[in-house]
């Protein structure tokens, strides 16, 4: 594998876990429900979508939250063109993604028209009204320098006790300060220190009911 991909190991043959953080890249309880839970649902998606709306993401993985909003935004007839841009310090290698999403037999198409893509060349890449850009490198470093603000975040790095640089106060300021007057963000993790973050950096912020067997998520929304 390229030394600048992620190294991956495989629980059961199939499920990816981080050889650096020791985290596994999906729910085994359900990997494309926690998505549509936590991050559509937890960011009022479908419902918000609009020409020109843009999702940011910290962390891009295994590109399933990326395959499930695109199979979300075409299944609800929603107009183009929607932004993906996703901030990844260690993408994982095409072949090892592609190992991962056929996990999602619902996502085959789309899934492998990705790999494809990532396997071709460095983007933006453009999927039919859909545009995905992918920003390599630390996301502390290269998110102050973005150009853009998002309508909805996905904040998907590995959990915070693995991964705290993902998590600070720091770089949750830095997501506000590229947020969108009325926008959202939505992620998996409860965590204390994760809620009083982004409320320092100026969301108001709730806790809602999580997925599976995690009882609680955080969502979060910047006023107007």
């Amino acid at each position: 594998m390229n030394d600048q991909h992620a190294p991956v190991d495989w629980r059961d043959g199939t499920v990816p876990v981080s050889r650096r953080f020791d985290d596994m890249y999906y729910s085994l309880a359900g990997g494309l429900d926690e998505t549509r839970h936590v991050f559509l649902a937890g960011n009022d998606l479908p419902a918000r979508f609009a020409p020109a709306f843009h999702i940011a993401e910290t962390g891009f993985g295994t590109g399933l939250n990326f395959l499930v909003t695109w199979a979300a935004w075409r299944a609800a007839g929603a107009p183009a063109p929607l932004h993906f841009t996703t901030f990844e310090a260690f993408p994982m290698a095409p072949a090892d993604m592609a190992r991962a999403l056929a996990a999602f037999p619902a996502l085959v198409g789309p899934a492998d028209a990705l790999v494809a893509a990532l396997a071709a060349g460095t983007g933006p890449y453009d999927f039919g009204g859909l545009t995905l850009t992918i920003v390599p490198g630390d996301v502390r470093e290269t998110l102050p320098g973005w150009a853009g603000r998002a309508d909805a975040w996905y904040l998907d790095g590995f959990s915070p006790a693995k991964n705290p640089e993902m998590w600070g106060e720091g770089l949750m300021a830095e997501v506000a300060r590229h947020t969108a007057p009325g926008g959202t963000a939505a992620t998996y993790t409860a965590a204390g220190h994760v809620r009083r973050a982004l409320a320092a950096a100026g969301f108001d912020v709730a806790r809602a009911p999580g997925y599976g067997r995690k009882r609680h998520m955080t969502r979060a929304r910047l006023p107007a």
